[in-house]
């Protein structure tokens, strides 16, 4: 359906481009075709994406249906019992069926299947959009520093963005536990969970509704629309090299706690390769320690074998 589309689209644009081409030529207007190849492509994403959106027609809304649905368009089996839990996290080179393969290492080998595939495509076709309801939002929080101290709506353009982006993926976390501690205003606290995806960022940005600071590695301010998320909302960022850097990430996350804004952090300090827990760092519990807030953890799970 969507090739079909593409396809007409593409030769119904290319002849009135090609129509307007041929009078902006007789009339000698100067450059008459600079623009046309960007609107050329232009109208192909939208039509991509107006096509993606309206051909989502899924069955009842059970958990096992989703997961089928997951599993197949990441080229995945799908496991032959009726239970998900016995789905293991960590996934067999067979069952991930990669089409792109980069590097020799089987430890630092980059592997894209057809999930990754589809996921790169849906993040070409929402970045730029997220990308201007930031410029948008930060503009106008710019210049009213009043309105929303906290960037509150700021932070609300990477939550709608997650949102889509699963939606899009056909990605439907679900949620179990004391999720009343996620949803609603509790005050200052400490989120804390396990870190073995990117896919965890959306995931944790659908279920925590209060407004929150990410703490997280400096580098990620270079990530395209990731980076502009975290410096325009003011989330706190540590050079994990720099002692300096380490002290004032402290005196942030203490000053945002007092104010009572909820932090997020991974205590594993990087993402597991192998989607196992790893060792916990001391450094986030002693914001905890010291200004006296309490932990909620955080379990997620599976987030590893869908990336």
């Amino acid at each position: 359906q969507l090739l079909l589309a593409l396809l007409f689209l593409n030769s119904a644009a290319s002849a009135a481009l090609d129509s307007v081409a041929n009078l902006s030529r007789r009339n000698r207007l100067d450059k008459p075709s600079i623009m046309f190849p960007f609107r050329r492509i232009s109208l192909m994403l939208l039509a991509a994406l107006f096509v993606v959106v309206d051909s989502f027609s899924f069955p009842p809304n059970t958990a096992q249906n989703k997961l089928s649905q997951a599993l197949q368009m990441a080229s995945i089996a799908p496991p032959q019992n009726d239970s998900i839990d016995e789905l293991s996290h960590v996934l067999s080179s067979e069952q991930i069926k990669a089409l792109v393969k980069l590097g020799s290492n089987p430890e630092t080998q980059k592997i894209i299947n057809g999930f990754g595939m589809w996921a790169l495509f849906v993040s070409l076709i929402t970045g730029p959009i997220w990308m201007a309801a930031m410029g948008i939002v930060e503009s106008i929080l710019d210049s009213n520093p009043n309105l929303d101290p906290h960037r509150g709506s700021f932070d609300k353009t990477g939550k709608v963005w997650a949102h889509a982006w699963l939606r899009m993926t056909n990605s439907y976390p679900t949620f179990s536990g004391e999720t009343s501690l996620l949803r609603e205003e509790t005050g200052p606290c400490l989120y804390v969970a396990n870190h073995a995806s990117w896919l965890d960022i959306p995931v944790l940005c659908t279920v925590l509704d209060p407004v929150f600071k990410f703490i997280a590695k400096g580098e990620l301010q270079k990530v395209p629309c990731v980076g502009h998320q975290l410096t325009g909302g003011h989330h706190i960022l540590i050079d994990r090299e720099d002692r300096r850097s380490q002290l004032r990430t402290f005196k942030q996350a203490c000053a945002w706690l007092e104010k009572g804004v909820p932090l997020m952090a991974f205590p594993e300090g990087m993402r597991s390769k192998s989607g196992r827990l790893q060792e916990f760092k001391g450094g986030i519990f002693s914001i905890a320690k010291r200004t006296g807030v309490p932990i909620i953890p955080i379990s997620l799970s599976h987030t590893h074998a869908v990336m």
